[in-house]
């Protein structure tokens, strides 16, 4: 077992090309983790090296309910790269049979395109998303893992040798089998083959070897799914397209397709109405010679008590189906012969022919069915004149109270307001306001669902409160009061609007100057002048590396005078208990704490300091650890004694002040940055 300080490893839990998993326990706080180490032999290839670099990097940056996150990166007592992260022990979806839960699969698609949502909008691509990489937690949620093979933008394809395709075989997009560069598309491709292996409960393509897969992958034609899952195959065509431009544009529009899918096929009334509303787009395509012979054919089918929607739409595809399909008859007099034609003269135009006279498709039929089909294609907005909102209105003005009006407008509602925050989240905020003013025509000309109404106020609220958040991270408080227009437009209630503009009025007005990188900061609220605070005090490891480029002697550490602590010297190394990296170093004394500032300033260029206390009350949102007190700039009795906050595991005191020469083993610092 590999030797890493902090940690107690107990067993191998997997196995990889480059790494070994340990199970391992934290011993500063008692839980278990995995523990994911670069084998020996990697460290001989630069490419993988590299690539194992990028994974810690990588997943340390997104924090995201269904990314699996880090908590520590190291070396082993050998050197090897090691991190730890949360121990998963309730397997992954490959060890999972979901064939007959389409709703866990909705479930679980849904976790993950919202995952890579956020990665992508942050410029990562996973490249590897497959069945052993979607770990379930001990809440049984879903979590994509392995970030291994990521690839961030501005890195390019030199991560990767030329010619090396990367990634899981089974699972991977055509252009990435091939070495090509790729984009987030070949996510959603892998998404598509995944979401296929949990229906049916096997993969799309089947092959001996990697190479005849990729091969597979590359020029063989989807699949079609069995016939209880044929709703599904408009969704799986698209996800699993050969070329990226005729898959989903981004995980945002995948996940608002996701959500029309139904979880079954339906009763025969269901059936009825996709006909109705489905089988008449298709049809509409073919040359008009060909509707008579469908009519006759779809006749024949009902005298012989076939499945006439399903032959139908495999006619309309260019297909026959076998007779052997046959089940049980459908009551062939609530079908129309209209529905089948693209007027409203019934099978052929100019003719009033109709199957036992049930009435034609209306001009409002029509604009609904366009609406639901640019839905489907994700043209919801634009292009003008041609969206899904431009049909929707076209059926309003034709038939305003249209029965099915209701329905297509909550789900038009819905898809917008998932792309509308998936811009905003993404910073698209034009592509966010169109989007947005598009979805209040919606609500204004149409009739969406009350809870449709609710739900797109809410999720749009709770997008740009995290949009905030991270502008309020960045210190950019134009960028948080230009999203505050998004609110108004969006027509969230007038106090949340105030909520938000006064959420971003807090953010400090840095008037154009740059924070600089803020990772593991927070800005305080409340102090005199714009502030950044770490939001954990200065680690034994950051210490040490101070120590070793300035030389400093360490500071005296007792906590009072003793023969004992005479003969056994105790400093920041030696405290007297044992100590990891990460840990916050102690018995550094306030002078050390100084000079430590003074030294990180010069090496970036930023002014470093002690908070004074005056400042405690913000530092306190910060967090972090509170097992140790910590040294602040005030000083009393001519500052010959330094204060010291914060309650420790040696005493309750809330605030002392101590000896400013001398360091403590249970006080430790943290800083400050001026903006």
């Amino acid at each position: 077992m590999p030797e890493i300080a902090g940690y107690r490893v107990s067993r191998v839990v997997g196995t990889g090309g480059m790494s070994t998993v340990y199970l391992g326990t934290q011993l500063s706080l008692g839980r278990e983790v995995a523990i994911k180490v670069m084998l020996p032999e990697a460290l001989a290839d630069e490419v993988s090296r590299r690539r194992f670099e990028n994974e810690a990097r990588t997943i340390a940056r997104l924090e995201h309910p269904h990314i699996v996150g880090i908590h520590e990166v190291g070396r082993t007592a050998d050197g090897l790269p090691w991190y730890a992260m949360p121990h998963l022990p309730r397997g992954h979806v490959g060890q999972r049979r979901l064939t007959g839960d389409p709703q866990r699969v909705r479930e679980i698609l849904r976790a993950l395109l919202s995952a890579l949502a956020f990665a992508h909008a942050r410029g990562v691509i996973h490249r590897d998303v497959k069945a052993e990489n979607v770990l379930f937690d001990e809440a049984d949620r879903p979590l994509l893992a392995d970030f291994g093979i990521a690839l961030r933008r501005g890195h390019g394809t030199r991560v990767t040798m030329t010619g090396l395709a990367v990634g899981s075989t089974a699972y991977m997009a055509p252009e990435q089998a091939r070495g090509q560069q790729v984009d987030h598309r070949a996510d959603l491709y892998s998404v598509g083959v995944l979401a296929w292996e949990m229906l049916t409960g096997e993969l799309p393509y089947k092959a001996d070897d990697a190479l005849a897969m990729a091969i597979q992958h590359a020029q063989s034609p989807l699949p079609k799914l069995p016939p209880g899952l044929r709703q599904w195959q408009s969704f799986m065509d698209r996800a699993l397209a050969k070329s990226p431009r005729k898959r989903f544009p981004d995980a945002t529009q995948m996940l608002a397709a996701l959500e029309r899918v139904p979880l079954s096929g339906g009763s025969h009334g269901a059936r009825l109405q996709d006909f109705a509303y489905g089988a008449a787009a298709r049809l509409q395509r073919l040359p008009k010679p060909a509707w008579v012979a469908v009519g006759l054919v779809c006749a024949a089918a009902i005298g012989l008590g076939m499945p006439w929607r399903h032959l139908a739409e495999d006619v309309a595809d260019g297909e026959a189906a076998p007779a052997s399909s046959a089940s049980s008859p459908t009551d062939a007099s609530s079908v129309s012969a209209a529905a089948m034609a693209p007027g409203n003269g019934g099978i052929a135009d100019g003719g009033a022919a109709t199957m036992h006279g049930a009435a034609p498709l209306s001009v409002a039929d029509q604009a609904i069915e366009r609406a639901r089909e640019r839905m489907r294609t994700g043209r919801l907005a634009t292009p003008n004149g041609e969206s899904a909102l431009d049909s929707l209105l076209e059926a309003v003005r034709a038939e305003a109270g249209h029965p099915q009006l209701a329905v297509a407008s909550t789900a038009l509602l819905d898809a917008l307001g998932e792309s509308a925050t998936g811009a905003i989240v993404a910073g698209r905020d034009a592509e966010a306001t169109h989007l947005l003013q598009a979805a209040a025509r919606v609500q204004e000309a149409a009739s969406p669902s009350a809870s449709a109404r609710a739900n797109h106020r809410a999720r749009v609220d709770k997008a740009l409160r995290a949009r905030i958040a991270i502008a309020s991270r960045r210190v950019n408080r134009t960028d948080a009061l230009r999203l505050v227009e998004h609110a108004r437009v969006a027509g969230l209630p007038d106090a949340t609007v105030q909520q938000l503009r006064a959420q971003a009025e807090r953010i400090p007005d840095l008037q154009g100057r740059d924070p600089g990188n803020l990772d593991g900061m927070v800005v305080l609220d409340g102090a005199t002048r714009p502030l950044a605070a770490f939001v954990s005090p200065v680690s034994r490891a950051g210490y040490a590396r101070f120590a070793e480029v300035t030389g400093r002697e360490p500071a005296l550490c007792r906590e009072r005078i003793s023969l004992l602590r005479v003969l056994d010297r105790r400093d920041w190394t030696t405290p007297g208990f044992e100590q990891g990296g990460g840990d916050p170093v102690v018995c550094v004394s306030w002078k050390d704490a100084e000079a430590y500032a003074q030294w990180l300033g010069q090496r970036d260029g930023y002014r470093y300091r002690l908070p004074t206390t005056a400042e405690a009350a913000s530092l306190a949102a910060a967090g972090g650890a509170r097992i140790v007190s910590e040294w602040r700039a005030d000083c009393t009795a001519n500052c010959s004694r330094r204060t010291v906050a914060g309650a420790s595991w040696r005493t309750d005191s809330a605030s002392r002040t101590l000896d400013p020469d001398r360091g403590y083993d249970d006080v430790g610092f943290r800083l400050v940055r001026e903006l």
